[in-house]
């Protein structure tokens, strides 16, 4: 196949010039040679002086330096360009590209043995291509500008730095923009009067442990790893998964636009190991600018490492605490940031192991943070970027986290197991969503303005701000699917199985609640209005993923064990944050039935106090947007602050007329887990630590379940306890006091009268339950 054609921009050279020229075999000798003379052929006056160098990304001889260093003393008005063979894509084999790929070659250019023998066949697989010319007095101002070198030599390799990105950027344009990548990066920042100004801050640094670390996060795309990556990653996810992403277009138009004016960093939800893969094929197939990913460098095993790292992944360690360490990567940040470069990564910092969204970490935000406050750019978009799945085959793993179980290491063993598990079935479709970006420069204010500081008080509150913003974002955009509706309901019965119709027709007051509130739901909740849509979200998930079917009946029916209830709740928990504010209604409204005095008063009290408690769980709106939000929840029935007020059998009536009651459907198993914590502080010593606290809850949730105490078993989980300790130590806990008995007595207490108004509205509810299939059947047999 013939390669594209490419439009070579065309630099004629009419000055006095010294042509640093990057070429490495006799082929591209030739085609200099070539391209010299007719430089001199259209002007014989010219003066030229041709300096060879070695090839792309060797290091040069102390001889070229030194011979470097006497040309550019020649005169001030000289011009210096740079210049390097161009050779376009095509006709190599894939495994030549991918040993070139793993030993950082570029897998572009073709093998030295092969080049003749390619240019006899097409001439146009390559080309000289020459970088915009500069005076030797524009590079010296910016060297004494840029730099801490003061010496020829030092001049001289900054030349050669400044050479090599002027022929990227000519590549950039004839290969595309996705191209682009970092280079250089090491060299660049080590020799930067502002890098070293910050080194020589921390005691005991020095420059090459700094370059060490710089080593350690190097990144870049090979120009293989472009094509390649975007190829094997749908490859991997294709296996289990329809090929087929789910977008929305206009959202994508939207976030093109956005990109083309300011650098921008991608922060998205993160509920499997496919995710980065989701993200890469995404981008290319809506030709989108590539990003930078950050990952753990537990990631950075052989094979993956190599092939990562030159796929445009920055591995970093999980512990940061290490001065030398964090300036080295802050100051790395910075540097992409200004050389426009887009980052990626995980918003929550890791996978949600239970399917809700965790809360933002903000290590790397404050870096970006910190490098548009210094200026290093008039704005930078947080791009969200919401990625779900119908299914996922990791939950059975996240299961074992909830039981107390421990992660497994990475390595070549642990990614074979996880390729070869996306085979195992059929899991559905990945959804992708680009929500409107959130501008950095509107939250932070513009640098040196409004008193914008990188350590104020005031801008680490922004900074929080912008980022449960972007979460935020997250969460409205992402879809409601089958999976969720279906467990989510299945879960309620503790194990109990349910007919086709039973699920049928308990389903649709979800989906008209959705409805109202126009929340994104997929094609396959939409066929939940069917029974046929049913069947196949039931089918889906049957054979203990997490779903049970039982045969040889009347018909089948479909339960959830109990042994299955942790599989189950993750798909239920990724849409909770849809039915949040109404389960908190019901539950505020079940509190002022039994309150005293002003129940109106109570109902809003206890809204707001639920609210507190379920803030290290879920993401809510600001304190006047909740208020907003729960007046608009109540607002279906005419009058209901005076049915409110009134109390009793006024309450219950409000509790009856609405539809769904979702509050022990969504939130149960949580005040579960903060009961089965509370429980287990009481007579606890005040500063008992985590790990401590998780094992004996897990031991006493384990007996409340076993006496049928708790409803759930999934309320049984470290993961539930690990937040709810959280909630205890908010309450204060945690600390030695006086009081402190009584206070963790009393907030048992509460919690127990939580779950009582739950166990009120689940009655109401099976009661519904009752209704609803007295009037199915009598549709269905009318005599």
């Amino acid at each position: 196949m013939s390669p594209e054609p490419y439009d070579v921009p065309v630099v004629e050279i009419t000055d006095d010039s010294l042509i640093l020229a990057s070429v490495s075999s006799p082929a591209e000798h030739d085609l200099l040679d070539g391209w010299i003379h007719r430089q001199r052929t259209r002007h014989p006056d010219l003066k030229l002086a041709v300096l060879q160098l070695p090839g792309e990304d060797e290091e040069p001889p102390a001889g070229v330096i030194a011979e470097l260093v006497n040309e550019l003393s020649e005169g001030e008005d000289r011009s210096v360009v740079p210049v390097r063979v161009f050779w376009a894509p095509g006709g190599l084999p894939t495994r030549v590209k991918v040993v070139g790929l793993l030993s950082g070659r570029d897998t572009y250019r073709p093998p030295e043995l092969l080049q003749r023998r390619i240019l006899r066949r097409d001439q146009s697989r390559a080309t000289v291509v020459a970088g915009e010319p500069a005076k030797v007095s524009e590079l010296r101002q910016q060297f004494q500008d840029t730099t801490v070198g003061d010496s020829p030599r030092d001049f001289a390799r900054f030349v050669l730095r400044r050479a090599s990105l002027a022929i990227e950027r000519i590549e950039y344009r004839l290969l595309g923009p996705e191209y682009k990548s970092p280079r250089l990066v090491k060299p660049e920042m080590l020799a930067s009067a502002r890098f070293r100004s910050g080194l020589d801050k921390i005691p005991g640094a020095d420059v090459d442990s700094a370059g060490e670390i710089l080593d350690e996060l190097a990144t870049g795309w090979s120009r293989f790893s472009v094509d390649l990556i975007p190829n094997f990653s749908k490859f991997l996810y294709s296996r289990g998964f329809d090929p087929h992403i789910d977008y929305d277009a206009e959202q994508v138009e939207a976030m093109r636009h956005a990109l083309e004016t300011h650098p921008a960093v991608m922060l998205w939800s993160h509920r499997s190991n496919l995710d980065s893969a989701v993200l890469t094929v995404a981008l290319q197939e809506n030709r989108l600018p590539r990003v930078n990913l950050f990952a753990g460098i537990n990631m950075s095993f052989w094979p993956m490492g190599p092939l990562l790292r030159r796929s445009g992944v920055i591995f970093i360690r999980r512990r940061l605490d290490d001065p030398l360490y964090k300036y080295v990567l802050r100051e790395f940040v910075g540097y992409i940031v200004e050389k426009r470069f887009n980052l990626s990564w995980s918003i929550e910092g890791t996978r949600s192991r239970t399917g809700k969204m965790l809360p933002p970490k903000l290590g790397l935000l404050a870096y970006v943070a910190d490098a548009y406050l210094e200026g290093r750019s008039e704005d930078i978009l947080l791009q969200p970027v919401s990625i779900s799945f119908d299914q996922l085959h990791e939950i059975a793993e996240y299961a074992a986290y909830a039981r107390g179980g421990e992660k497994a290491p990475e390595g070549v063993g642990w990614l074979y197991n996880f390729i070869k598990a996306q085979k195992e079935r059929n899991y559905g479709k990945i959804y992708v969503r680009f929500p409107e970006a959130v501008s950095m420069r509107q939250y932070l204010g513009i640098p040196g303005e409004d008193g914008a500081e990188i350590d104020s008080q005031a801008t680490r509150l922004a900074m929080q701000k912008m980022a449960f913003e972007v979460a935020w974002r997250i969460l409205r955009v992402t879809p409601i699917n089958a999976s969720g509706l279906v467990a989510a309901l299945l879960l309620t019965t503790n194990g109990i199985a349910l007919t086709l119709n039973q699920v049928h027709h308990t389903m649709q007051d979800s989906l008209d609640y959705l409805e109202r509130k126009q929340t994104p739901v997929t094609d396959s909740a939409r066929r939940l209005r069917t029974p046929e849509g049913v069947r196949a979200a039931l089918d889906a998930l049957s054979g203990g993923h997490p779903i049970t079917r039982v045969d040889g009946g009347r018909e089948p029916v479909w339960r959830i064990a109990p042994e299955h209830q942790h599989e189950g709740a993750f798909y239920r928990n990724t849409l909770i944050h849809a039915f949040l504010e109404t389960s908190i209604v019901e539950l505020a409204l079940a509190y002022a039935a039994r309150a005293d005095g002003d129940r109106l008063a109570a109902f809003w009290t206890q809204a707001m106090r639920l609210r507190d408690l379920l803030k290290f769980d879920f993401y809510f709106a600001d304190t006047a947007a909740f208020r907003a939000n729960i007046a608009e929840e109540m607002a279906w029935h005419q009058d209901w602050e005076g049915h409110v007020a009134v109390g009793g059998d006024e309450i219950t009536t409000l509790l009856y007329d609405k539809r769904p009651l979702m509050a022990h459907a969504m939130l149960r198993p949580y005040f579960e887990a903060y009961e089965i914590v509370a429980d287990v502080l009481r007579g606890a010593s005040p500063d008992i630590d985590a790990k401590e606290l998780t094992d004996l809850a897990l031991g006493v949730g384990a007996q409340h379940a076993a006496q049928h105490r708790v409803r759930t078993t999934e309320s049984v989980s470290a993961l539930l306890f690990a937040t709810a300790r959280q909630v205890a130590a908010d309450q204060g806990l945690l600390a030695a006091a006086p009081d402190l008995a009584e206070r963790r007595s009393a907030f048992l207490t509460e919690l127990r009268g939580v779950l009582t108004d739950m166990d009120s509205i689940d009655a109401i509810s099976r009661e519904q339950f009752v209704e609803r299939e007295r009037r199915s059947r009598t549709k269905s047999d009318p005599l």
